[in-house]
């Protein structure tokens, strides 16, 4: 296994904190950008340097144990590493790389010894309190050895009680070392593209009272767990997922979870609930049953928002209103992970969590921060051509190139022209594709594209260019314009490349090209096999 790019960049970032003399980091990494592997190495790395270091790895559920230790020993299959964890049955304190569970280890710092590095798996899960497991724990270390040096991985890395992790009175880390993009890492092919919809349904919580920065549980349960609301809501979903494998629905409660359920069951879809009431085996059962995609949906409360690695996960329901950007993020990051066969993820609003919040790419430690005490800032708008939901101060909508209105009053009303309507609603035919050709487009004041010509049944042309040597969203959808010609995740980053592996591309059995109007065209590609991939294009 090799380090990507960012990852290698991270732990470069932290050693270069180190020899400045921190003892306390953090590295951002967006879910999916492989916090394990980077773990791995800097385990191995930090042993290759002192090989009597002493090392645990800390985090909080049974499942990111079992998976941090086994991506060490895929990475280094000679470590020196062992489990302490309740959970898992497994109690091997003399590890030289221990990885364990906080509750298993915070009382228990005798019996495992003293540590030189300590290594927090999701460390937004680390309240300011000293009197937490963390804090006794690190206290205790501490008190061992006064130089122990701290790292912390997250992809959130604020609290919706305390702010920012590296700020403010009582913080155990000292500053950020690296932090990875969610845009960034999605128009470099790592991770699956979203594509987020402003539902017709959305839940109401005005009124619901909060506390510690949030809405009070029971409140707010009680305000969307109506069952008019839930019905329409899955009604939407059910709409939306015609075409997803593996759905997962946040809840704001157990009741409400289980009318989730429920209601898409009706539908014809196969779900169950995972709670925190949910006992191990029965857990174990469903989530394996859903990796498999054996189960489609997955209905949530609690759980499942942090260290849930299911990559075939393309649909997220976001039934549960929240003030924290943390937990929004964590949410969306369930769908970030690229799996075979996986386009992009939905995101479904019902909560109107992208408007207050953000869209993910835009949010950072600093934005989210910035968000807390400010309720009620819209911070996302829908696109009045697909819904799909875009920063404020975006011009244009990337999804299907539409220019927002303006803000104000219409001049007129208009009614519908059924003699004469200004589109035809004609279908257009599939015309078949007889050859292909591939070339540069290389304009003079932008970066080269792909240029794919298709010839066509009747002597008629086609032609696409694919932007793999742009930013932004033109990056992103040519990475999945190539994944799905190729099934190849791993995209291009110069049009030179894509030309050297033309090889790889599947030409496809026909075409479909129909007019969104002046500024676009939607192309429709039919594959071998009869699987077809819609793709949205601007012209001129």
């Amino acid at each position: 296994m090799q380090l990507r790019p960012y990852q290698r960049a991270s732990l470069d970032a932290l050693e270069a904190s180190w020899r400045a003399g921190d003892r306390a980091g953090l590295v951002v990494l967006p879910t999916g950008a492989g916090k394990a592997l980077v773990i791995a190495a800097l385990v191995r790395e930090a042993l290759a340097t002192y090989p009597g270091l002493r090392v645990a790895i800390v985090t909080h559920t049974r499942e990111l144990i079992a998976q941090n230790h086994r991506e060490l020993l895929g990475y280094w299959p000679e470590a020196p590493a062992g489990i302490y964890s309740a959970g898992l049955g497994r109690r091997e304190a003399s590890a030289q790389v221990l990885f364990c569970g906080i509750q298993s280890v915070a009382g228990r710092v005798r019996e495992i010894g003293a540590v030189d590095l300590v290594i927090v798996d999701e460390a937004h899960l680390i309240p300011r309190n000293a009197e937490t497991g963390y804090g006794r724990f690190l206290a205790a270390l501490r008190a061992e050895r006064p130089d122990l040096r701290l790292v912390g991985l997250t992809a959130t890395p604020y609290r919706l009680d305390s702010g920012r992790l590296d700020e403010g009175e009582g913080r155990l880390f000292e500053r950020i070392v690296y932090e990875a993009n969610v845009g960034d890492l999605i128009h470099q092919g790592y991770l699956s593209p979203l594509v987020s919809k402003a539902t017709a349904t959305t839940l109401d919580v005005a009124g619901v009272p909060r506390r510690g920065g949030d809405y009070i549980p029971g409140a707010l349960e009680a305000a969307v767990n109506r069952d008019w609301i839930t019905r329409a809501a899955v009604e939407e979903m059910v709409a939306y997922g015609r075409d997803r494998r593996a759905w997962l629905a946040f809840c704001a409660g157990l009741a409400h979870a289980e009318a989730v359920r429920d209601a898409i069951r009706q539908e014809g879809i196969s779900c169950e609930t995972i709670s925190g009431e949910t006992g191990k085996r029965e857990r174990d059962r469903t989530i394996a049953a859903f990796r498999e995609g054996r189960l489609r949906c997955l209905t949530s409360v609690g759980v499942l928002a942090t260290g849930f690695n299911v990559p075939r996960v393309d649909l997220i329901a976001l039934l549960r209103p929240t003030q924290s950007t943390g937990l929004y993020v964590q949410q969306v990051g369930r769908a970030l992970r690229l799996a075979p066969g996986k386009t992009d993820g939905l995101i479904l609003d019902y909560a109107g969590l992208v408007r207050m919040h953000g869209p993910v790419d835009i949010v950072t430690a600093r934005s989210a921060a910035a968000v807390k005490g400010r309720e009620g800032e819209v911070r996302a708008k829908p696109c009045p051509g697909c819904g799909a939901l875009i920063a404020l101060n975006a011009s244009t909508c990337e999804a299907c190139w539409v220019e927002p209105e303006e803000d104000g009053d219409a001049a007129h009303e208009a009614s519908a022209d059924d003699e004469n309507p200004i589109l035809s609603g004609r279908t257009p035919d599939w015309q078949r594709v007889e050859a292909w050709s591939l070339g540069v487009h290389a304009p003079p004041d932008a970066p080269e594209s792909l240029e794919v010509t298709f010839r066509l049944a009747g002597g008629l042309s086609a032609q696409v260019r694919v932007c793999l040597e742009h930013h932004g969203y033109p990056r992103e959808k040519a990475v999945a314009w190539w994944r799905q010609f190729t099934g190849d995740p791993s995209a291009p980053m110069t049009v030179a490349e894509a030309l050297e592996r033309r090889d790889a591309l599947v030409r496809p059995v026909a075409i479909q090209v129909r007019a969104n109007g002046r500024l676009s065209e939607s192309i429709q590609y039919r594959l071998p096999g009869g699987r077809v991939f819609a793709d949205t294009r601007r012209l001129g």
